[in-house]
């Protein structure tokens, strides 16, 4: 698919959308991992919606939770139904939600003892590792939600630290 290089000026952010295979699962899941819980949930039946996704029809139960600055919608499709897209993270068209922390320690260790999975050891960036060297000191650490949805925590340095 080419596209122009003409700018858009797309610059604010409204959602994440995570399709979800049992959305009360998920809506407790997310509900403990943010504190906060769904602030609409409802059910959709649209062919036209679904088409508009690509799909023959859009037969869903949805719930949002809304964080500082960004809602994430979780869909469960019944109609039509999809199947797990183990989506690793160098898998060309994976992506990930990142959280950010401001005291990486203590929200790691409430994790742990909280019972999350965590992929690998948590990692802080590195000289040598990563560039440019305001990012030195970045820590991360990546789990995934019960569907494999990509998770990360992260406090950030330099132009990780974002707006």
């Amino acid at each position: 698919m080419a596209v122009s290089s003409t700018p858009i000026g797309l610059t604010r952010g409204a959602h994440v959308g995570i399709s979800v295979s049992d959305l009360d699962v998920a809506i407790d899941f997310y509900q403990a991992l943010t504190g906060r819980p769904p602030v609409a949930q409802g059910t959709m039946n649209s062919v036209p919606f679904g088409r508009s996704q690509g799909l023959s029809d859009a037969n869903l139960r949805y719930a949002t939770i809304n964080i500082d600055g960004l809602g994430i919608d979780l869909i469960e499709f019944q109609d039509p139904v999809g199947w797990r897209t183990n989506g690793a993270a160098n898998r060309p068209g994976s992506m990930h939600l990142c959280f950010k922390v401001d005291d990486f320690d203590a929200v790691y260790k409430r994790m742990k003892e909280a019972g999350y999975d965590f992929l690998g050891d948590d990692y802080t960036f590195l000289a040598g590792e990563v560039t440019p060297d305001a990012a030195l000191g970045t820590r991360v650490a990546y789990f995934n939600d019960p569907d494999g949805t990509n998770l990360e925590i992260i406090e950030p340095k330099g132009g990780f630290a974002g707006p």
